[in-house]
């Protein structure tokens, strides 16, 4: 039986089981639930803190779990990101005074303070800057008001909370973010079982990405409507009872889908249609 770590609490915590739940698998009703068995799948859900899952993986424990990149690198664990989500973006970032610094490079004998001690300690090392590093659990921004710190480091969205609090952002960002699927880097690569799980997540994936649309064209016309509609291997062309006519069926980007539905009328479709995709293996 598959053994997965899934986020109990947290940004992460409802797109993940959302996910899951189009890919098919059972999911708790009771936040309350720490562990849930999917027979009918073979599969074992532990619902953890975001925090502790990296660890579990790393450590063999579980098979695979869900988290953000940026509580996988953070953690130290020895576990690998295998597949990207799209979901719970987020991006990682320096902040201090106006005047304290411009770039990352002059922190050199400075305080960070960040709630993520071990992915922002890694960058400075990388980036050869001699500078410490204090945890803080929470909001970071009064830190530097307090003296704590003459540097934060945290997730950054609009930056309004930054502003708000007499920072600014500075140098580039240390990290782009999103949920991510790890496994542990001494797991089997080729595990079957893992293998039908991203399966089943790149389906969903693609679902949400694509729909399917129909229209029906004139035959003249088809060659000029499939290039509009090039599909993923390649279209669905048929004969309609009218002579002349063709339907035709293909996944396209669904953001494309308006534009696409207007260029296709004005060559000539009619009955065009679209459809959400549920689920799909491509």
């Amino acid at each position: 039986m598959l053994r997965i770590a899934v986020p109990n609490k947290g940004s992460l915590s409802e797109p993940a089981s959302e996910m899951l739940h189009e890919a098919g698998y059972r999911q708790r009703k009771d936040r309350r639930e720490l562990v849930l068995v999917d027979a009918a799948n073979e599969v074992e859900f532990f619902f953890l803190r975001p925090r502790d899952i990296a660890v579990y993986v790393g450590s063999g424990k579980l098979d695979i779990g869900i988290t953000g990149r940026d509580l996988l690198l953070d953690s130290g664990a020895d576990a690998e990101e295998i597949l990207r989500l799209g979901f719970a973006s987020s991006t990682f970032r320096y902040a201090t005074r106006p005047g304290t610094a411009e770039h990352v490079s002059e922190f050199g004998g400075m305080t960070v303070a960040t709630s993520f001690p071990g992915l922002v300690a890694a960058h400075l090392a990388d980036q050869g800057v001699d500078a410490s590093v204090v945890r803080l659990d929470g909001a970071v921004e009064t830190a530097i008001q307090l003296g704590v710190a003459e540097v934060i480091a945290d997730v950054v969205e609009t930056g309004t909370t930054l502003r708000n609090a007499g920072l600014e952002i500075i140098s580039e960002p240390i990290l782009e973010s999103e949920a991510v699927v790890i496994r542990s880097r001494k797991a089997v690569a080729d595990d079957p079982k893992v293998g039908q799980f991203l399966r089943r997540m790149q389906g969903v994936l693609v679902a949400r990405r694509y729909v399917m649309m129909d229209y029906d064209i004139r035959a003249e016309h088809v060659e000029k409507a499939v290039q509009l509609t090039p599909g993923l291997e390649s279209p669905t062309v048929s004969p309609l009872h009218d002579k002349g006519w063709v339907a035709v069926r293909s996944m396209v980007p669904a953001a494309e889908a308006q534009r696409i539905m207007d260029d296709l009328y004005e060559l000539g479709a009619r009955a065009i249609l679209t459809t959400n995709i549920h689920a799909c293996r491509v």
